[in-house]
Order: C-alpha cells, then structure tokens, then sequence
C-alpha cells in the first residue's frame, strides 16, 4: 500500500523591509565614509608637512652646465653617424616592379604604355611622381607620403645626385 501526502501550496507573501537592518547599513556606511575622510585628511597633512620641511644632511642637486660639444644631448650619435633627416633631403625613392593599381585602376605611363617596373618619388612637398624606365615623369595627385610611409622599405642609401639613385635602383 503506498501514501501519498500532499502538502497545502506554502505562498511567499513579502515582509515588509525591516527597519532595523536598513539603519544598520545606514549607520555602517557613514562610519565606514567618516573613517574614509579622516584617512585622507591625515595623509594630506602628511603630504604637505614632507612638502615643507628641509631634508638634513642631503646637499641640494646642481645640474652641470653642459659643455659646448655636448649641447645636443650627450648620448646622441655624433654628426658623421647621423642619418638625414626628411627636411635635408630633396626626397625619397623607391623601385615599384609589379603593376601599379591606383584606385581599381592599373597605372599606365602616358609616353610609351609601360605599366610596371616603376620608381616611385616621394618629394619633400609631400607629391609623388612616377618615372617609368624610358624616363618619363608624371605627378600622381592620387598618391601621397602616408601611402609611401606604407609601402616603402627602411632607407637602405644616400645618394647625392638623383642620377646616381636611379642608377642604384637599375634605372
């Protein structure tokens, strides 16, 4: 024989919010806000006190006057090491082998057609010019310095006439 109980259905019914443990918390937090002010303005007073007070028996820092030679910075490179910098240069040039494709479009050279093995020329103005391998130049308003930031390589020669860089990079 089996039993079967069923217990009568318990409902939640909400107390209403104990007072007590609300002002407890209450209580708590400004306690717990007070001790939190009196902390800082301890550490302020602190603060400013160190601020004001000499230090015994530590000589004040003096900065050496730096000497004639050393008046860049003393760690920098000397003058013979140091790589030109884009406002002493005339610009910057690169070799461009594969096909240049500027917005959707492969870039022809309007003289002979070629449309690769180019040298591409970043000028101190910020233009970039195209020379194709018959010589022919050309202004590329599509192009700027951001684009060949992006796709040159590190300086890797210094050339002081332009043909001696065009024939460094087999033009």
């Amino acid at each position: 024989m089996r039993l079967v109980a069923s217990l009568p259905e318990r409902r939640h019914i909400p107390l209403p919010p104990d007072d007590r443990e609300e002002k407890i918390l209450f209580f708590r937090r400004a306690r717990e806000d007070r001790a939190f002010r009196e902390a800082q303005r301890a550490s302020n007073e602190f603060l400013q006190l160190q601020a004001t007070r000499p230090w015994p028996d530590f000589p004040e820092p003096t900065a050496p006057a730096p000497a004639a030679e050393e008046a860049v910075a003393p760690d920098f490179l000397p003058s013979d090491l140091r790589v030109p910098s884009r406002q002493e240069v005339a610009g910057l040039m690169m070799r461009w082998q594969q096909p240049l494709v500027i917005e959707g479009a492969v870039r022809t050279c309007s003289g002979c057609g070629a449309y690769r093995d180019w040298i591409v020329f970043c000028l101190r103005d910020e233009s970039i010019w195209l020379r194709c391998r018959a010589g022919h130049e050309t202004r590329e308003p599509s192009l700027d310095a951001a684009w060949y930031n992006r796709n040159s390589g590190p300086v890797d020669r210094w050339h002081p006439t332009l043909e001696d860089g065009l024939r460094h990079l087999g033009h």
